[in-house]
């Protein structure tokens, strides 16, 4: 076991740890504040390399292996999550997908672009009336001919108003349930297709998210993803990914978390010595700091495996799970060490707690994996290879 970053790692984390302090720490309180999401960050990740860090070169993409993607979520969402869930989004749920589950033909068409940057991609899997119930969507691909005509709609669409892609699982045979969804790609500009914000939400301001409809929509054959039937099978492995970039993600909350409180805790007395004497702080910022690492090590082995091509449901699983739990409970901390300062949006850990909520509930709630990793020791619950598996990472010349 090797637990030292590669230097090519370490200079990516510089990288994106400067592009963070320069282009999101010093607006984001505004745009979280104005619930405003800035596109042009999306473009300046692009050109750095980082919406497409772990697809292959011949892809687009930087070429870096699976852990280099943790670097960069981990490191985004210290600044916001609502920038860590783009890339998340794009590269994990989206272009993750089609490069273990497309055609030569759709990664030339869809995926070069999108490691690229220069397409955004997103994913469509819930519904109003189905989250952790997959099986319960309503939309529905009728084949005619050439095309599969889609209707339906999908809900707490990141990057919504933005992505110019979509991966969107709908009934192609609602008789045989999980086993009767399908996969579809998706383009903005096709007929039929509408999208519209969500305001309001309680954390993640800055970031676009709502839903999008589909009516009538004509998915020409070509964009079926996989076979038809498979779609259940590639939305738990896109999930699979997905969750992978939320758990790294989360790292970086408790980060910022600590690096928050740390400068509190030197700048701020009570009864005559700095607060981070106080013994009750220090604990709360040892935890802060057992989660951190734990977390991490849940994650890069999790990252590991996805680099040697290996199932991970598991290992991604209990990662996503506890690190997410950790980041809701650093955050919490965090709020609690400010006192009354916490409470205000002068500084930033009120919108650290608002953030952290969120992941505990998307891409599977605690509860979910709870249930999970009890059927994995109880063998209930075993995980074979899938027809297709994640590629394993080859590093290039």
């Amino acid at each position: 076991m090797d637990f030292q970053f590669t230097e090519e790692q370490n200079m990516l984390r510089n990288t994106v740890r400067s592009f963070v302090d320069q282009e999101i720490m010093p607006y984001i309180a505004k745009w979280d504040r104005e619930g405003y999401f800035d596109p042009a960050i999306i473009k300046k990740l692009a050109d750095l390399g980082l919406m497409g860090v772990c697809i292959p070169e011949k892809y687009g993409g930087s070429g870096m292996d699976y852990n280099a993607l943790a670097i960069v979520c981990e490191e985004l969402e210290r600044g916001d999550t609502a920038f860590r869930t783009a890339v998340s989004v794009h590269t994990g749920l989206n272009s993750m997908s089609i490069l273990q589950w497309g055609t030569e033909e759709q990664k030339q068409k869809y995926l070069v672009p999108q490691a690229r940057g220069e397409k955004v991609s997103a994913f469509g899997l819930t519904e109003p009336g189905a989250g952790s119930d997959v099986a319960a969507m309503q939309s529905t691909a009728v084949k005619e001919g050439d095309y599969y005509i889609l209707n339906g709609q999908k809900t707490w669409i990141s990057l919504c108003d933005v992505a110019d892609h979509f991966l969107v699982f709908a009934y192609t045979d609602k008789t045989k349930k999980h086993h009767g969804i399908s996969a579809f790609i998706v383009e903005r500009e096709w007929e039929g297709f509408s999208s519209k914000a969500i305001k309001g939400k309680l954390g993640i301001r800055a970031g676009n998210t709502g839903e999008i409809f589909f009516d009538n929509l004509k998915v020409p054959k070509d964009n079926l993803l996989g076979k038809e039937g498979e779609g259940f099978k590639i939305a738990m492995a896109s999930l699979d990914n997905g969750r992978f970039t939320v758990a790294a993600g989360a790292v970086g909350q408790i980060m910022a978390c600590m690096e928050a409180s740390i400068d509190y805790c030197h700048e701020r007395e009570t009864f005559g010595k700095p607060i981070g004497k106080h013994q009750l702080v220090q604990q709360m910022l040892a935890n802060m700091e057992a989660g951190l690492q734990m977390s991490r090590l849940l994650v890069y082995r999790a990252g590991e495996l996805k680099n040697e091509g290996k199932r991970n449901t598991r290992e991604t699983s209990l990662a996503k799970w506890q690190a997410c739990d950790f980041a809701n409970k650093a955050a919490d901390d965090a709020v609690q060490i400010h006192g009354a300062y916490g409470f205000s949006d002068e500084y930033p850990v009120e919108r650290y707690l608002r953030n952290s909520k969120a992941p505990v509930i998307y891409e599977g709630t605690r509860e979910i994996h709870t249930i999970m990793q009890a059927e994995y020791v109880l063998g209930y619950r075993k995980d074979k290879p899938l027809n297709k598996m994640l590629p394993a990472w080859e590093p290039e010349a």
